[in-house]
């Protein structure tokens, strides 16, 4: 009988590329002399590691054909001062999502729809060594102690990152990435997130001072939307935004900015976005925007909206209008004042006036699924009223969805309060009618 014979295993060439490439990077810093690299511009510290790198390519142990030498040196430059593997991701505008699952496994979010792209790390040291690399450009650290971050790049993306043992399957990284101009309001009309008609009134309710809170899922666009209509507050206002990671990119002159700090290794010196809040009472602000209510800071944040910071804002996780003030009811609870349901039902309907719902469709597509008036609380239940509706009636052989925007024919009770304070709107505006997505928009004068 003849022996088993055993077929050798299939080598990925990208991966062997990443594992040639991790292997010419360590002779490259065993080779670095430290103490005189330190004496050097960046400049002309940069030039010398090409050149070196250069030089370990062309080595006929490295047997690295001609035309991947380039590639080859641009990659080691890349995992020495860029994002090794993923550089070119993080290059392209279109990705919004970089999502790792371990060194064989990367996908990205382009244009709203998930793919899976070719990229390679070399193994799991090569991966965990990326991620600490970045993490460390943040002034944090990740290890077995502190085995979960979530970070701020220099480049303004956001990163999390979960390595062994918690990460089962190896090391794990998302990165959601902020384009450096983000998408104005006038772009979001022009791709079909909501029509003319609902931006105009939105832009006058942020003018108008109105209390509004915008809800949607992960993802669906709630901090971009609220980027948008904070461009509106007046420059003669003072703004201060609570954020836990800081993506908000307000333009007017007097903005304070407040990012919370996470607890060190020894689980001290937590500073919550409620702590931040109760701070941000007594730095004068006119307007209050928290990038995302997730806890028991909803109570005081709805107190500071109820005594004399009207036009506040903020975003709320959520699947639709009605479970994001469910939420908001739990998140009241989270605060350890024991309040009545009805009593914090009251409390809501008293402080919010505006609630916008926004969500990402199955096509990748965003979509203002609704704005609504929150008119009040009657015997314990939310008196809601949509002004402008979202009704999605399928997907087209393009893969886009088909549907429409509505004006309901509800003529808000805010108009009152906005014509008080120079924000004329006109009530043809809410008059039911199926709404026209297409045209350019440009927001009126104030």
């Amino acid at each position: 009988m003849l022996a088993e014979q055993t077929s050798p295993a299939v080598v990925d060439p990208r991966q062997a590329f990443q594992q040639l490439k991790t292997r010419l990077h360590r002779q490259m810093v065993d080779a670095i002399d430290l103490s005189k690299a330190g004496q050097l511009q960046e400049r002309e510290l940069r030039s010398q590691l090409r050149a070196l790198a250069s030089h370990l390519c062309v080595q006929e142990t490295v047997n690295l054909p001609a035309d991947d030498r380039e590639a080859m040196v641009r990659e080691i430059m890349d995992e020495i001062y860029g994002f090794g593997p993923i550089e070119s991701l993080m290059q392209d505008t279109d990705v919004s999502d970089v999502l790792i699952n371990g060194p064989d496994s990367v996908f990205i979010e382009r244009n709203g729809i998930l793919e899976r792209t070719d990229v390679r790390f070399a193994n799991d040291e090569h991966l965990l060594h990326f991620i600490q690399r970045l993490v460390g450009r943040a002034g944090r650290r990740i290890d077995e102690v502190s085995p979960m971050v979530d970070a701020k790049l220099p480049d303004g993306s956001r990163l999390n990152a979960v390595i062994p043992p918690l990460a089962l399957r190896g090391p794990t990284v998302s990165i959601r990435r902020f384009k450096e101009k983000g998408i104005a309001l006038e772009d979001m009309v022009r791709l079909g997130t909501l029509t003319p008609e609902m931006a105009d009134f939105m832009v006058a309710c942020v003018r108008g001072r109105m209390n509004m809170v915008v809800s949607g899922g992960t993802g669906a666009g709630k901090t971009t939307m609220l980027n948008n209509l904070s461009r509106f507050i007046p420059e003669t206002e003072r703004v201060v935004t609570i954020e836990q990671t800081a993506e908000l990119q307000l333009q007017q002159r007097d903005v304070v900015a407040l990012e919370t700090r996470p607890p060190n290794v020894e689980g001290r010196g937590e500073i919550s976005q409620r702590d931040l809040l109760k701070n941000s009472l007594r730095m004068r602000p006119d307007r209050i925007l928290v990038g995302e209510a997730r806890g028991g800071e909803v109570l005081d944040m709805l107190q500071a909206m109820n005594t004399g910071h009207d036009g506040s804002m903020s975003t709320v996780h959520a699947n639709d209008t009605r479970d994001a003030l469910d939420r908001m009811e739990l998140m009241i609870a989270l605060s350890g004042v024991e309040l009545p349901t009805l009593v914090a039902r009251q409390y809501i309907a008293s402080a919010i006036q505006i609630l916008v719902h926004i969500m990402r469709l199955s096509t990748g597509e965003r979509k203002v699924m609704r704005v609504s008036e929150l008119c009040g609380c009657q015997d314990g239940t939310y008196e809601i009223e949509d002004i402008f509706v979202y009704r999605m009636a399928g997907i087209d052989a393009n893969g886009r969805a088909r549907g429409a925007f509505y004006a309901t024919g509800y003529e808000p009770q805010a108009i009152k309060r906005l014509s008080s304070r120079g924000q004329d709107v006109p009530s043809m505006l809410f008059s039911a009618r199926e709404l026209n997505s297409t045209r350019d928009y440009r927001p009126t004068s104030r």
